[in-house]
């Protein structure tokens, strides 16, 4: 960006072929984005570094880009949020390998990483790949079980302008068996809180059910602990803001990621909406495991 710009505001939207990213594009057309699919990787800096912009942008990116790999993407958006003057998400839309299977044999289209073949060994190398892309995103929005217009609805509750609160919360929750989920902000152990794994009636559960996040909130230093990093977050919150952050993302992490970590995240999630901010969940080993379905090991 040229010194003394205004800031402008970027979302690269991708995700798997079928997933919703033309829809997604039209729709922050519609909310007043330029909108620019297929552009090559490399010249989105030089498209930044020209004359001021006058409206926001909206980038397509996905396989098809003639430069497109997970490591040159994942260096580009880390490069943008570097960037004075432009604030930068990563919007990720994600489906599962059934639907997307279902959508492409429904539309009779061919897939583009496997265009003499069944779509599904496109659907699953495409998945495969953009796997590092998921894991960084700023912004993360599951279309399988959405219509266009529910999709549509979603983007413009992310990115349409308003008055209200004007950064978006990511809250995540993770297992220190697989390392700190990339992108992330702040990060919160809770390790040291009671384990639902060692009780026999919720070891199968997870942190979302009322049982699981009893036991949690039982344990005498739970209280004092969330009442601690809710103060840290909520003093922080405007003076993000002020620097002309749109997005921030706050993890929590327990040993599995299925137990502590995301009754953590989702009582914070709750407590930060009820304060009027935009606030997404996002629980990274469930997701994994199919929404629900346990990892082995401790919780």
């Amino acid at each position: 960006m040229q010194d003394g710009a205004e800031t402008v505001r970027v979302v690269m939207v991708t995700g798997p072929s079928g997933a919703g990213r033309s829809t997604a594009i039209n729709a922050l057309e519609d909310l007043g984005f330029e909108a620019i699919d297929n552009l090559p990787l490399s010249l989105i800096p030089r498209l930044l570094d020209g004359p001021p912009l006058p409206r926001p942008l909206a980038l397509g990116l996905d396989v098809r880009n003639r430069d497109f790999s997970s490591e040159a993407l994942i260096e580009l958006v880390d490069r943008l949020h570097r960037l004075p003057g432009v604030a930068a998400d990563l919007l990720y839309l994600d489906c599962d390998a059934d639907t997307l299977v279902r959508r492409f044999s429904e539309t009779r289209r061919r897939h583009p990483l496997s265009p003499e073949d069944s779509p599904v060994t496109g659907v699953a190398h495409e998945l495969e790949l953009l796997t590092p892309v998921r894991d960084r995103a700023d912004v993360l929005i599951e279309t399988g079980s959405l219509t266009p217009h529910n999709l549509r609805a979603e983007i413009a509750r992310w990115f349409a302008p308003r008055s209200g609160r004007p950064m978006t919360l990511s809250v995540q929750s993770f297992s220190y068996k697989r390392g700190l989920p990339r992108g992330v902000d702040m990060v919160f152990d809770c390790r040291f809180l009671a384990n639902p794994h060692w009780v026999e009636d919720l070891r199968a559960l997870d942190g979302r059910d009322p049982a699981v996040a009893a036991h949690v909130e039982s344990d005498p230093r739970f209280d004092d602990f969330f009442r601690r990093v809710h103060e840290l977050i909520a003093s922080l919150l405007d003076a993000f803001v002020d620097e002309g952050k749109t997005s921030l993302t706050i993890a929590f992490g327990c040993t599995g990621g299925k137990h502590r970590s995301v009754a953590l995240a989702e009582k914070m999630a709750r407590t930060l909406a009820d304060q009027g901010w935009r606030v997404a969940k996002r629980h990274r080993e469930l997701e994994r495991r199919g929404f629900g379905r346990a990892p082995s090991g401790q919780g």
